[in-house]
């Protein structure tokens, strides 16, 4: 899935902080401005990523002249941040998953003769099936 939600920069002396106040807890910071983006893009992916594994509800995403009512010094800025859950999860969450599957018998045999790379293939056909290009 693909998001966006506003989040608010405040930098500090050393750092910029990061808030993102749809959702709960999601703060983090960088060094710089390009870092603070990074890492705030970084977090919301996560946080996202893992409310979907877990079927929790995703809270929407408030608008950005909402989360400027929130800012409280004039040094504070807001953002709109995209995340890509579905990116994410082909990046990060390479584990294998075993599965049991049947086949008629000649093809099986026709495939071990041919020393055909099964899991290989299954991924090939299931990402042609479903369209995924990646």
């Amino acid at each position: 899935m693909k998001y966006v939600y506003p989040v608010i920069f405040t930098p500090e002396e050393e750092n910029i902080l990061v808030s993102v106040p749809d959702l709960p807890g999601l703060n983090t910071f960088g060094g710089n401005l390009a870092e603070a983006l990074y890492m705030a893009q970084d977090a919301i992916t996560m946080w996202l990523w893992d409310a979907e594994n877990k079927s929790e509800a995703i809270p929407p995403a408030s608008t950005q002249a909402e989360i400027a009512k929130l800012c409280t010094a004039p040094e504070q800025s807001v953002s709109m941040v995209a995340a890509d859950t579905d990116e994410y999860r082909r990046q990060n969450d390479t584990r294998s998953v075993r599965k049991t599957l049947s086949l008629p018998a000649w093809l099986n045999n026709q495939a071990e003769k041919a020393n055909a790379p099964f899991s290989q293939i299954l991924q090939q056909g299931l990402k042609e099936y479903l369209h995924i290009t990646q």
